[in-house]
């Protein structure tokens, strides 16, 4: 018999990925595809099956547990007689991580004490843009050991830690905060006592690993753990030799952090330096960046203007209440509702379209449609009427760096559309809107849709979008001011479709109107910028030949 691990597929940038549920039990047995457990994001939920058939001998996480791509979650016993032979004799030895600064091995070469200078590179980065040195960890005299934190950088996607490929001293830095870097660039020398055979050692990385996130030190085992400055050396009067290095408080000044941590501290606008730490060795987890935000949010209005707190009430002293708790969807979403709205400054447009030709077009077409099995609403041609205005106003499909310094326009048309599901609000996106017809845009729309209230939707339906849809269409409403879906810069509400008198000049004709509301990021976008563009939207849906142009 031979066993074989199922792994956590790809699940992009997602942070925080639970497992609420264990379909499975150990012993049952499996076929492929068959779900085994369902992990849920600050976003969606999602079936992990498994990926071969046979018995399952063990499971490898439990209920609660925070996964990532490719972690193993359980291993199963594939029926092979041939394979479970050639697995039983080459089943590796169990990983054993080396210890902090491991003996340096030998060549038989060269003296056990000569000096080599290796050269640390920055990694294959794939096609990431931009690529910047966020923090230098170390300075040249210092001492590191195999795997200490040399440098951080950041591209547009993710941060990555670069860490010391070998155990020496820091000869050189050859990069400072704030260099922009490219694949190949000289990190830093370091001057090692015996090394792996050549002369120099450039730190590589597998192609699209710069875009996620690099493990913290929450993820690391103990033995790779190390601070980011190397302690003094040890006094006579120090006996304490059990004390770990991640058990010591970082010195004054110091900040231990994570990428993703300083990432999200930058977007929140959190100082760091007076967030106090609750990991290992005082290392400032997302928690208490959270915890830190939350404090200063709801503390009492000063002099300073901080916003006030909502005041706490029993409402049962009123009458008889129930406390229902949110789901982790719709808590998260309030969460980024929230920082959304407190970060942007929001406008919003209001306009009609007269959309009375182009609903006598889509009755034209429905029998075609229910011929190809597909159901045509009017979101699709919104859709493809968006995607035509938004060629013409670049600057509502981009994105604001953080920095609030640059512009970046989005060269794709990923089109987000908000739905309404049980366990709250999310966003699939439809990708690639420009490229599509509007049968294609209808039957994606449909599935997406399906997807979304059944709860199926993959972590890749939710990434991506540079302009997202709202539409109460099918439930009423005249305006609205939808919220803007961070960090795009804008967003579009489309509400309830009605029959209206219009005036020619001589008689009163009836018209169906559609209204619409536009919310835009007002540092990026003028108001004249966005009366324009709902202006074109209008007169597109007036008349959709103007697609064509």
């Amino acid at each position: 018999m031979a066993e074989k691990e199922v792994l956590i597929p790809d699940i992009g940038d997602a942070d925080d990925v639970e497992v609420i549920e264990i379909l499975v039990k150990v012993g049952a047995k499996i076929a492929i595809d068959d779900p085994l457990i369902v992990i849920e994001s600050d976003k969606a939920s999602m079936e992990v099956p498994a990926t071969v058939a046979g018995t399952l001998r063990k499971i490898s996480v439990s209920l609660g547990d925070k996964v990532r791509t490719g972690q193993t979650i359980a291993v199963v016993e594939v029926a092979s007689a041939t394979d479970g032979a050639a697995a039983a004799k080459e089943t590796p030895p169990a990983r054993v991580d080396p210890p902090l600064q491991p003996e340096p091995k030998r060549e038989p070469s060269q003296p056990a004490e000569s000096s080599r200078r290796f050269e640390v590179r920055i990694p294959d980065i794939g096609d990431a843009k931009d690529v910047t040195i966020v923090e230098v960890k170390v300075k040249a005299g210092q001492d590191v050991a195999v795997d200490d934190l040399l440098v951080v950088i950041e591209s547009d996607k993710a941060s990555m830690e670069v860490p010391s490929p070998v155990a020496g001293r820091v000869a050189s830095v050859d990069v400072k905060e704030g260099a922009e870097v490219t694949e190949g660039t000289l990190l830093a020398v370091i001057e090692a006592a015996s090394a792996p055979s050549g002369n120099s050692v450039v730190a590589t990385a597998p192609r699209g690993e710069a875009e996620k996130p690099a493990p913290t030190v929450e993820q690391l085992p103990p033995a790779k753990r190390a601070p980011a400055e190397s302690p003094p050396p040890a006094t006579p009067h120090q006996v304490d030799s059990t004390s770990s290095k991640a058990e010591q408080p970082p010195p004054s000044g110091t900040v231990y952090a994570g990428p993703s941590v300083r990432r999200l501290a930058r977007e929140l606008g959190v100082d760091l330096l007076k967030v106090k730490g609750s990991g290992p060795g005082s290392r400032i987890l997302k928690e208490d960046v959270d915890a830190f935000v939350k404090t200063a949010l709801t503390a009492p209005r000063s002099a300073g203007g901080a916003i006030p707190a909502v005041p706490t009430i029993d409402f049962s002293r009123f009458g008889v209440t129930e406390a229902i708790e949110l789901t982790r969807i719709r808590a998260r979403g309030a969460d980024n509702l929230h920082r959304s709205w407190l970060n942007i400054p929001h406008v919003t447009q209001h306009d009609e379209a007269d959309v009375t030709e182009l609903e006598a077009f889509r009755e034209e077409l429905k029998a075609e449609a229910q011929a190809k099995g597909v159901k045509l609403t009017p979101l699709a041609f919104i859709v493809k009427a968006t995607v035509a205005t938004l060629r013409s106003f670049p600057s509502l499909n981009a994105s604001l760096d953080s920095a609030v310094r640059h512009l970046i326009l989005k060269r794709y048309f990923h089109i987000g559309l908000a739905v309404d599901t049980p366990e709250g609000l999310v966003v699939p996106v439809l990708r690639d809107a420009d490229k599509k017809g509007v049968f294609d845009l209808a039957q994606e729309i449909e599935s997406l849709s399906q997807k979304a209230q059944q709860g199926k939707l993959g972590m890749s339906d939710l990434q991506g979008a540079s302009f997202t849809i709202s539409s109460l269409g099918a439930i009423g409403g005249t305006g609205f001011t939808p919220i803007i879906n961070a960090p795009e810069v804008a967003i579009l509400g489309v509400s309830r479709l009605t029959m209206r008198p219009h005036w020619t000049g001589a008689e009163f004709e009836p018209r169906r109107m559609l209204p619409v509301s536009l919310s835009y990021d007002h540092r990026a976008i003028n108001g004249a910028e966005a009366g324009r563009f709902v202006t074109t939207l209008c007169r597109t849906l007036t008349d959709m030949r103007r697609v064509l142009l």
